[in-house]
């Protein structure tokens, strides 16, 4: 795991409740990666993303899904609306809060939807209350992802599934450039660390989980930053930056920076599937 001190949670709160809307405009509904097999547009590869981890999760019909970092609700509004899920999104955003209810709503899906601006390493939740716990680019911001997971199986019913997208360090050992590159993403997107495949292993065994599947999407996902990267350049991304909140230009700053991670293999972008034990 590499870490990067001074990363506070006020920080990452703040930041998105600023740059929702910059996701919004440069990438779409869902704040996530794109996840492409050939040419498809952004906004196809970023629904797919969406799509294989339900089908890696083995999302079913009516399930009850815990949507941890939801976003704006792209992926608990796309499970309540084809699967007819009841999903419980839970954001650090109040902004993000208010989006999600009010784009679930236009979407038909504010019955089954139900969108909680809270901390997820400190929301009290029942226990083995859902079928699906789904996270998708939210535990980077964690700062004990270890609790993390101890936590979230408790959240899970006997046979229920844990699904986890993540950003990670490369495979040990790293050189020097290589750990720089990671510690220059985890500054700039407020990541208090990056764990490796195997910490993300470690600590879902540790819970008490049992893994069904792991995935390295790298080269399937990393386009989206080529594109995100692009799409800043040829905007005025930056001026409105500095108007809004100058904090936020080292975000779009590392776009390349997490490009030249991922293509050198110092990042990797993984997916975890795992069961609690029925």
């Amino acid at each position: 795991m590499i870490s990067c001190p001074g990363i506070e949670k006020n920080t990452i709160r703040n930041h998105y409740n600023v740059t929702t809307l910059f996701y919004r405009l440069l990438w779409g509904r869902h704040i996530h990666h794109g996840l492409w097999s050939g040419s498809e547009s952004p906004r196809v590869a970023a629904q797919q993303l969406t799509e294989r981890v339900v089908k890696e999760a083995g999302v079913k019909q009516g399930d009850r899904v815990l949507d941890v970092g939801c976003g704006m609700g792209g992926s608990s509004i796309h499970m309540a609306s084809l699967l007819k899920c009841d999903v419980t999104g839970v954001t650090i955003s109040s902004f993000q809060r208010r989006w999600a209810t009010m784009a679930s709503w236009t979407s038909g899906t504010s019955g089954r939807t139900t969108f909680l601006c809270d901390d997820a390493e400190k929301i009290e939740l029942p226990v083995e209350s859902f079928d699906v716990v789904w996270s998708i680019e939210c535990t980077e911001h964690l700062f004990d992802k270890a609790a993390f997971f101890q936590r979230a199986a408790s959240w899970l019913k006997p046979g229920g599934r844990i699904a986890i997208c993540a950003w990670l360090a490369g495979d040990e050992p790293l050189n020097e450039t290589g750990r720089q590159l990671v510690a220059d993403v985890c500054e700039g997107f407020f990541c208090p660390s990056l764990g490796t495949t195997a910490d993300y292993k470690a600590w879902m065994q540790n819970a008490g989980l049992s893994m069904v599947s792991t995935h390295d999407w790298t080269d399937q996902v990393s386009r989206t930053w080529e594109i995100c990267r692009d799409r800043v350049r040829s905007t005025s991304m930056h001026k409105v930056a500095r108007i809004i909140d100058r904090g936020q230009l080292i975000f779009l700053d590392r776009f390349q920076t997490i490009l030249d991670a991922y293509n050198t293999r110092a990042m990797q972008y993984g997916c975890f599937i795992a069961e609690k034990k029925a």
